[in-house]
């Protein structure tokens, strides 16, 4: 018995040996991972002209997808390594949590409640609530609203800032921007809240309505967003967009993507960011 019992502690004490010099295994870190699997997962939307959208041969195109684009060049060596992973608005913090996604690059608006889920990276673009409605029964007033059927997108900052500031408005809210335009266009609502970026560029394309409100609540900023705590990346991508400031990459994007909607209609400095507003 007692043969075994020194048997047994002159084994274990071999096992604590061979433990404790043996070389120290280090766990991959996100960018590793995104580097071996040889792409980059960014949430992107497939319904938001121009930020985010499926053309008609099937192909990402946008503002977002163009920053999307020089992402995977930057951090991959080619512009193609990227999977398109595409969200609604109230599914972008999802995204993150689930690891269905590197990084969202989906219109996000940077605020407080939504800092609190995931961790934003530096801005890439300035943006405010407006609203959208017929040209001969225009909303100029926030006022007009009341006891009315408004339109939003659930999971939006339109959403929450009506939801929070305004209980008299009755809101009509839908998953997808298809959804909600078309619901616009079809009189179910008096109007359509949503980031003035985006309306400037529906009214144009959609003759019968005006931007009736132009800028609404506060000047907010648009940021990427990765899963809370994943550092690395957000180090990174921080770095990254520091860079493209000094390229002035933000009003390369501009003129590529939302010049050729906006026109001479949109001051771009009002939608561009270039260092100045980083976080």
């Amino acid at each position: 018995m007692k043969s075994m019992i020194k048997t047994f502690f002159a084994g274990a004490a071999i096992f604590v040996a061979l433990v404790a010099f043996a070389p120290e295994v280090k766990a991959a870190g996100e960018l590793d991972k995104i580097k071996e699997a040889d792409k980059i997962r960014i949430a992107v939307f497939s319904d938001k002209p121009p930020f985010g959208y499926v053309d008609e041969n099937g192909d990402n195109q946008g503002y977002d997808v163009y920053l999307a684009r020089r992402i995977a060049k930057d951090l991959l060596g080619d512009e193609n390594k990227v999977e398109f992973v595409l969200v609604e608005a109230a599914s972008r913090i999802e995204v993150l949590q689930a690891d269905k996604a590197d990084l969202v690059l989906a219109n996000f608006t940077v605020t407080p409640d939504r800092a609190e889920q995931v961790d934003f990276a530096k801005p890439y673009m300035k943006v405010a609530l407006g609203i959208a409605s017929p040209e001969d029964a225009p909303i100029t007033d926030v006022a007009q609203l009341a006891g009315k059927k408004l339109i939003v997108n659930k999971g939006t900052t339109a959403d929450s800032y009506f939801s929070k500031n305004h209980p008299e408005v009755e809101l009509i809210k839908y998953d997808q921007n298809t959804e909600a335009f078309n619901s616009l266009r079809d009189g179910r609502g008096v109007g359509l809240a949503h980031d003035n970026t985006l309306i400037f560029a529906w009214v144009r394309e959609n003759p019968g309505f005006v931007t009736s409100i132009d800028f609404l609540g506060s000047l907010d900023t648009i940021a990427p967003a990765v899963k809370k705590g994943n550092k690395e990346l957000l180090d990174w991508l921080n770095a990254e967009i520091e860079q493209l400031y000094k390229e002035k990459f933000f009003n390369e994007a501009y003129d590529a993507t939302l010049k050729p909607v906006y026109g001479d209609s949109v001051d771009p400095e009002t939608v561009v960011v270039d260092g100045e507003i980083a976080q």
